[in-house]
């Protein structure tokens, strides 16, 4: 349960920038159940009510529970950005980004490098759930800076002490990136030490990832990530998988064709520009077509299209009879990069009690 909501089958997608809007969103509901998170949203431009963050806060009206990621360094700032989220109705369950380990988050002492300061990461969680009116409010997290600061059980134990409803765990530490294996043994380690739901996250791209991830780590459900790009149909996948049906989807071109033109609808409505969603459909092409026989110049053609009807005249040179390409079965998708040093603020590591905000943390243009 999440609050007053069933989480049937135990799946929830995962925050991608520039991905999860709400026409990713709703493609992914209309294949199978769970919860639906969206794009990662700035606190103190959630406060600020940025422009571009009222757009990504946008739900559409079957959007239930309507579920919202909040990154934030300072606690009075989150209780701030929860409080107008409870006054003014904007989300049924809030999820608080502690894993995001790009270098503009880190280096501000943000994402996946809070917990090590564990005072300020249990302030934040604190604040909101304090602020929350009693809305269900998670986190996910990473296993730590870093091998040599690992902090994911400590950080699980403060969280389940303020009241958070579960934890979710990219197993994986910030400095990994998407690099390398998924150490789902944290996932199983941070299990054995919560009496809260604990979730797991980190290289689920079939169904079966995600009954072998529950099996072995006793997770009470998982969180998907880069497993759906190119694949939405992944949902309804796991939600037969979880129901204990063996049946799989493997569409064939023509009707990954028809997905791709209904994902392109979604982002023009949701956009309001034709324009503006066929240019931001054009990161998913490689994704839908990975594996297929597609050539290069139709591929190159359909990454640049700019219109639905030129989207429609490249859809229709597909081969639409093309069976799905079941050799690319169970290998990664979207970023893969290497393992890099994590970038802090000055002198971050030095001391873990310190609740302070770290200086020029955030910044009310952020935009989400």
């Amino acid at each position: 349960m999440l609050g007053p909501h069933a989480v049937d089958p135990p799946v929830v997608l995962a925050p991608m920038a520039g991905i999860t809007n709400r026409a990713f969103r709703q493609l992914c509901r209309e294949q199978g159940a769970g919860i639906y998170v969206c794009e990662m949203i700035t606190t103190v431009a959630l406060v600020h009510r940025n422009p571009k963050t009222q757009r990504l806060i946008e739900f559409g009206p079957s959007e239930i529970p309507r579920s919202m990621q909040l990154y934030g360094v300072d606690p009075d700032i989150t209780g701030k950005a929860v409080r107008r989220v409870v006054d003014e109705g904007l989300a049924d369950h809030i999820d608080l980004n502690f894993g995001c380990s790009v270098k503009k988050i880190t280096s501000k002492g943000g994402g996946s490098a809070i917990p090590w300061k564990r005072n300020l990461f249990g302030a934040i969680v604190r604040a909101a759930v304090s602020n929350a009116g009693g809305l269900p409010v998670t986190i996910k997290m990473r296993k730590g800076i870093d091998d040599d600061h690992l902090t994911y059980v400590e950080a699980g134990l403060i969280a389940q002490e303020a009241g958070v409803q579960w934890v979710a765990l990219h197993a994986r530490t910030a400095a990994q990136r998407y690099s390398g294996e998924a150490d789902w043994e944290a996932i199983k380690t941070l299990k054995d030490a919560l009496d809260i739901p604990v979730l797991g996250n980190g290289d689920i791209w079939e169904a079966d990832d995600a009954l072998r991830m529950v099996r072995e780590t006793g997770c009470d459900g998982v969180v998907v990530g880069r497993g759906c790009l190119g694949r939405p149909w992944l949902f309804a996948d796991l939600q037969a998988a979880f129901a204990g049906r063996p049946s799989r989807k493997m569409p064939s071109l023509g009707e990954v064709a028809a997905i791709m033109r209904r994902h392109a609808v979604l982002l023009t409505e949701w956009w309001g520009s034709e324009r503006e969603a066929v240019t931001d459909f054009r990161k998913h092409v490689a994704w839908y077509l990975k594996g297929f026989p597609v050539g290069s110049e139709l591929r190159k053609a359909m990454a640049m299209a700019s219109s639905l009807s030129e989207l429609d005249d490249l859809l229709g040179k597909l081969d639409h009879d093309a069976p799905f390409p079941t050799d690319i079965l169970g290998q990664p998708r979207g970023r893969t990069n290497s393992p890099a040093k994590v970038v802090l603020p000055y002198g971050w590591l030095s001391d873990r009690d310190s609740g302070a905000v770290p200086e020029d943390a955030e910044h009310d243009d952020s935009g989400g």
